[in-house]
């Protein structure tokens, strides 16, 4: 898992730390007319080709008509076995255009897809679902193979009608009377049915991310729906799922009819028209040879087009449109209908509101009704026993989980930034580690000043001047598997503090450094001009530095100062009196063995405290303190120190 996440304006994901609220997608209809426009040179280039392309559509009708009437029905075989060499030529050219056509198709359906990843993938970041694998692997490929398939029939069709109305005016004006009024008919028809057509796609294709989310969810929770007894119930959940595909794919399938009427209309009528009024057209003048040479304009060239036109914009067209709508833009809702944004009041860096929350329906709550509002400029230590619920709690904040009920408000993904215990390092220059996410939202290039004198302020604040002075500074290669797990969080540490977020959450992400190094990292980010601070405590002493303190216990959450809460809360107790007790500049202080006696009384009739621990009654040096979450003690003897003492 990455330590950050900043995109917005500067357009760079580190890692899946923000929630539902996405970047504002930009509007189709905007972002689309940009998109072509920016390959003006690709689109004339594949227009060019298929000009050349469609030159065998004109050319075909026009010199069977000129064969028969110029050459077979006169009694010159030789003209008309010309005309037909010449149309024969004219398909080889084509030919020819259609290949370059594939060329620059090509040329303007990769840069999509790529577009479309990049954005899938941002917003996965942002906004975690099931439905995300879906969006990536089937409907990145929709849009990508819809988008090449209906350049080909669009083009091809505007290319082709062109040449066959502008070969039936050559052959015989009045032939336009015949063809023209059915072919707009149905057009006007079809281009009707296209957004009832598109709202029955986008029902379809979300009841398909209804199935890849809700079948996510049951593979994933499979032992508690087991312990629960609730094959049942959750097996009928996923037929829901089915079935609204299946009536979302029936109501697909009747409207498409209205494309095979507009198809019928467009494309058959005028053949039908043509044969019943040849008697008609003959009488006015038409040769049998221009009859013929329409017919082949109608059957071989329009027809073929108008099916590839109706079949690619009724079918991949609409699902085009829809996909593409759904893969950029924001989503209207959290899990838990609330909208994406919720930003806090002016003055509140984050607000957690009732929240409850579990992994799983069926999965005990990790909290329940949980309220806790943390200022703007606030720094606030969260401790509690390991399993309690303390990075679930950092998830919330950060964005990377929504609650199952209440409500979370927090700043926009730009403005907030995770580091976790596991600090994410790449292989790359000293700066592109750590100015990872300085990036600008215009061309994602790094946001420098031409100078790196912030970037070693940076470190030297956070304590990592001596590292980035051994790897080379700024433009020293970075090798993650050469550094420490101490020397990648200071990195991540580095990198976070010259994000430009002001909301900052430590999830045990100085755990690998020594009590000095911590304090340092953490003095610096609580001094950040208009910085939050949100630490999940590694030591007491990082409870002992913030303003506030959190003390979870699974069942109830009590907030206060360090000195408060030794008084009130039995935990926090315990707690200190299990971590070694530390000055916040690192250094050891005598334990306070007053406070931090259990609140139990000792009952052993040899004076030894029920509750064993460090410093208490009866301890002989035997008894080892508890050590941080996470972390294991070295398997080893301890020494017998006599009958009583060691035991």
């Amino acid at each position: 898992m990455s330590e950050a996440v900043q995109a917005g304006r500067r357009g760079a994901a580190a890692g899946p730390t923000a929630g539902h609220g996405t970047v504002p997608g930009e509007p189709l209809r905007r972002s689309g007319p940009r998109f072509l426009k920016r390959r003006r040179r690709v689109l004339g280039r594949l227009a060019g080709w298929s000009l050349v392309e469609s030159a065998q559509t004109f050319l075909f009708g026009f010199a069977l008509a000129r064969a028969l009437d110029d050459g077979f029905l006169r009694g010159a075989p030789a003209v008309g076995i010309g005309w037909l060499a010449a149309a024969a030529v004219c398909v080889g050219a084509g030919a020819y255009g259609t290949a370059r056509v594939y060329g620059a198709v090509a040329d303007l359906v990769e840069p999509l897809r790529d577009s479309l990843v990049r954005k899938v993938v941002r917003r996965a970041l942002y906004a975690p679902d099931g439905a995300a694998v879906s969006r990536l692997t089937h409907q990145v490929e929709i849009a990508r193979d819809t988008f090449a398939g209906l350049v080909l029939v669009s083009r091809s069709f505007v290319f082709v009608t062109a040449g066959a109305l502008a070969g039936l005016c050559s052959l015989a004006p009045v032939l336009l009377l015949l063809v023209l009024p059915p072919l707009l008919l149905g057009l006007a028809l079809f281009g009707w049915a296209l957004r009832p057509m598109a709202r029955r796609q986008e029902t379809f294709l979300a009841a398909d991310e209804a199935i890849a989310e809700e079948t996510g969810a049951a593979v994933g929770g499979l032992r508690d729906i087991t312990a629960a007894g609730a094959e049942r119930t959750v097996a009928g959940a996923v037929d829901e799922r089915f079935d609204a595909e299946q009536r979302a794919s029936a109501a697909l399938a009747r409207w498409s009819m209205c494309r095979v009427l507009a198809l019928g209309i467009s494309g058959r009528l005028p053949i039908v028209l043509l044969l019943l009024g040849a008697p008609w057209l003959l009488g006015r003048g038409v040769t049998p040879g221009a009859l013929v040479g329409a017919l082949a304009y109608l059957t071989q060239s329009l027809l073929p087009a108008l099916q590839s036109l109706m079949h690619g914009l009724g079918t991949s067209g609409t699902r085009l449109g829809v996909v593409l709508r759904r893969l950029t833009a924001e989503p209207v809702t959290g899990p838990d209908g609330a909208p994406p944004h919720r930003t806090p009041h002016q003055g509140i860096a984050v607000e957690l509101s009732g929240v409850t929350f579990a992994y799983g329906p069926h999965a005990d709550p990790v909290f329940r009704d949980l309220d806790l509002t943390v200022p703007d400029g606030g720094h606030l230590a969260v401790v509690g026993p390991s399993g309690i619920g303390k990075s679930t709690l950092a998830g919330l904040v950060a964005g990377l989980l929504e609650p199952d009920g209440g409500e979370v408000r927090r700043p926009a993904a730009a403005d907030r930034v995770l580091v976790p215990q596991e600090a994410y390092v790449f292989s790359g220059t000293v700066r592109d580690n750590v100015r990872y996410l300085c990036t600008d939202g215009r061309d994602g290039q790094e946001d420098r000043d031409g100078s790196d004198a912030d970037l070693l302020a940076a470190a030297e604040k956070i304590g990592a001047g001596a590292l980035l002075a051994r790897l080379g500074g700024p433009d020293g290669t970075l090798v993650p598997a050469e550094l420490s797990a101490g020397e990648r969080q200071l990195i991540a540490l580095v990198r976070a503090y010259l994000a430009p977020a002001p909301l900052v959450v430590l999830d045990e992400a100085t755990c690998h450094l020594d009590p000095a190094a911590e304090a340092r990292a953490e003095r610096a980010f609580a001094d950040r001009p208009g910085g939050t601070l949100i630490v999940v405590a590694h030591r007491i002493s990082s409870a002992l530095r913030a303003e506030r303190v959190l003390v979870m216990d699974g069942t109830h959450a009590r907030t206060g100062r360090h000195g408060d809460l030794l008084r009130r809360s039995e935990l926090y107790r315990e707690l200190a009196g299990g971590w070694a007790h530390e000055e916040p500049g690192g250094g050891a202080a005598p334990r306070a063995a007053g406070p931090l006696q259990p609140a139990l009384p000792a009952r052993d009739a040899d004076g030894v405290d029920a509750v064993a621990g460090p410093g208490l009654a009866g301890d002989g040096g035997h008894v080892v303190a508890h050590g941080p979450g996470r972390q294991m003690q070295d398997a080893g003897d301890l020494g017998d120190r006599g009958a009583l003492g060691g035991q």
